[in-house]
């Protein structure tokens, strides 16, 4: 629950602070564009993710290994192998956020 506190906070003072940007008048002001905010708040889904998933591999092979220990050479590699595709998955979410943020008009 205090999770989902802490994430509405942080989105009402995201909000809150894009505050100015509203305020520009003239010719060639910027034009709100919802991609840099959802590119962020992807990117911010994605590590969170990521680092679950990290944690639950690290769990899940370190208590093997402790109820194993004559495995636990085959246990790491595959927890490497793993994390190594968990990893390429992150990045290129992150990837694809940044690319959706340049394209994003303020």
């Amino acid at each position: 629950m205090k999770v989902l506190q802490l994430a509405g906070l942080v989105i009402a003072v995201l909000l809150i602070t894009a505050t100015p940007v509203f305020a520009q008048e003239g010719p060639g002001t910027a034009v709100f564009s919802g991609g840099a905010i959802g590119a962020g708040i992807g990117a911010a889904l994605t590590l969170v993710g990521a680092g679950y998933g990290f944690g639950r591999i690290g769990s899940g092979a370190v208590e093997s290994m402790a109820r194993q220990p004559e495995v636990a050479p085959r246990i790491q590699i595959a927890m490497i192998i793993v994390a190594a595709m968990l990893e390429g998955a992150t990045f290129f979410s992150l990837i694809v956020c940044i690319l959706i943020n340049n394209v994003a008009k303020w």
